[in-house]
This record gives structure tokens, C-alpha cells and sequence, in this order.
């Protein structure tokens, strides 16, 4: 009889606690998320007219679409270079010994004790024409003229990847940490090779983290609006500019609102795709 009330009493309790933070995120998550989409239904920049024509007019425009399929194909981009690069350094995290790993973390977690518009300025200097890497290539003569670096696809992804990849290595590290190193001496004993440990024993396992670092990755890559607009400059377009162009340059704010619905499903899109590996892999690595 005593367990019931008592049951009762703990769940009001978790309910009580959990209330504040349920109305901070109804009014500063979804309230804003619902303006947006009441504002997405103008057909006019008056609000004078209702319906589906702004997200009509994306869908059908294929500029729109374009910038849309590139910044998607940047958060691709952007999470395989940081993946190819951080996959290493949590595997040599696990393998050295702790003044080591002081080191490396300290390394990793660098990039996120600056901030963000410093590195990319930092990036602007070193990806110029006068910059770090083309004075370097022209003074051992493997080049005559400056490379073009900055305010191209190139130099955007490599700025984005040193920004973003701590949010890669991170997970990393601690995926590879949590599998038992005797897995990797059993499988050896049992007469397979590095190569083939590593894809039969180590990368199954570490397939939780590293889908929750491409999510990381992918989700910050795309949304980096300071990142891709100081290193792409006017010569390179993506769905956070655009927004902005729309709502602050050209004052339409309807349009801008559907872009920013329909970004925000692309997005959700890709990361339940992920979610769902994430779900399938830890299924897996538990067998």
C-alpha cells in the first residue's frame, strides 16, 4: 500500500524538477520553431496571401536546389576529412602512454579554446595568395604562381575540418577505449593480420563512436555559417548565407523562413540516417 503513494510521490518530484526545463524549451525551441513556420505560409513578403509558395518556389528553383545539394556535399566532405585524420589519432591515443595522451588531448581540444572566428582568420592568412603554404611552395620552386586556396571548395572544407574536428576525435577516443586489448591479441594469435584485426575486430566495435562523431561533424559542418562565409567568401554560396542573404539583404523574411524549415529537415534527415546506424552498430557490437 506504502509503495504506490511512495511511487507517486518521486514521480511528482521528477516531474516538478523537469518542468523548468520544459518551458525554456517550449518557449526558446519550439515557439520559435512554429513562428518560423506560420511565417514560411506568406506567398508575399505582406503576408497578405497564404500557402505552400515559398516552399513550391524552392523545390522548383534549381539555384536553391544547387546550394542546398553543395552544402550537403560539404558536410560529406568536411566529416570524411575529419574522419580519415581523426580515426589515427584516437587509435594512437590508446597506444601511447600518458604524457602522451596529455599531449594529443591537448592537442584535440585546442582548436576549441579559440574561438571560432579567430581560427578562420587564421585560415585566411594561411590559405591566401601571399599566405603560409603558397610563400612555402614558391620559395622551394614546386610553384611559380600563388595557388588559389582561398574562397574555394577546398579551402573551405580544410578550414571546417580543423574547426570541426575535435567533435570527430573526441567520440573516437573514447569508442577505441572502451575495447578490450586482449580482443586485438586474440584475434593476432589466432593467425589474423593487423589489417584484418582491424576491420573484423576494431572498427565494428568503434562504430558507435564514430557514427556519433560523423553526426557531430556533419550537423556542425553545414551550420557553420562564420566558417563558410569568411573562407568561401561571395564566390561560394551555402544554405546558412543564403538565409541570410534573404531575410537581412533582400528583407524576405517568408522565403527566408522556408529555407530555414526546409534546411532544418534536411538536416534531421541526415541525422536520423545516422541515428539509425548508431542504433544498428551498437546491435551489432553487442553480439
Amino acid at each position: 500500500m506504502g509503495a504506490a503513494p511512495a511511487s507517486r510521490d518521486v514521480t511528482s518530484y521528477g516531474m516538478g524538477l523537469a518542468a523548468p526545463l520544459a518551458l525554456f524549451f517550449l518557449l526558446f525551441f519550439v515557439a520559435p520553431l512554429l513562428q518560423l513556420f506560420w511565417l514560411s505560409l506568406h506567398n508575399d513578403t505582406a503576408g497578405l496571401h497564404w500557402g505552400l509558395g515559398q516552399y513550391l518556389h524552392f523545390l522548383t528553383d534549381p539555384f536553391s536546389l544547387g546550394v542546398l545539394g553543395s552544402t550537403l556535399l560539404l558536410g560529406a566532405e568536411v566529416t570524411a576529412v575529419c574522419l580519415v585524420l581523426g580515426f589515427p589519432i584516437a587509435w594512437l591515443y590508446q597506444r601511447v602512454g600518458p604524457k602522451l595522451q596529455t599531449i594529443i588531448i591537448l592537442i584535440v581540444l585546442l582548436p576549441l579554446l579559440t574561438s571560432v572566428v579567430v581560427r578562420t582568420f587564421a585560415w585566411i592568412v594561411i590559405l591566401g595568395r601571399q599566405g603560409i603554404i603558397n610563400a612555402t611552395l614558391q620559395s622551394l620552386g614546386i610553384i611559380d604562381t600563388p595557388l588559389k586556396l582561398l574562397y574555394t571548395q577546398f579551402g573551405v572544407v580544410i578550414a571546417l575540418a580543423q574547426v570541426q574536428m575535435p567533435l570527430m576525435t573526441l567520440p573516437l577516443i573514447t569508442a577505441l577505449g572502451r575495447i578490450d586489448p586482449n580482443l586485438d591479441d586474440a584475434s593476432c594469435s589466432l593467425g589474423a593480420g593487423s589489417w584484418r584485426t582491424f576491420f573484423r575486430v576494431v572498427l565494428p566495435l568503434s562504430l558507435p563512436g564514430l557514427i556519433a562523431g560523423c553526426t557531430l561533424t556533419y550537423a556542425a559542418a553545414i551550420t557553420a555559417f562564420i566558417t563558410q562565409s569568411l573562407i568561401g567568401g561571395g564566390q561560394m554560396l551555402f544554405m546558412p548565407m543564403y538565409l541570410y542573404q534573404q531575410a537581412s539583404t533582400l528583407q524576405n523574411w517568408p522565403f527566408a523562413a522556408a529555407i530555414s524549415i526546409i534546411f532544418l529537415l534536411a538536416v534531421l534527415a541526415v541525422v536520423s540516417v545516422f541515428t539509425t546506424l548508431g542504433r544498428m552498430s551498437r546491435g551489432y557490437g553487442g553480439a
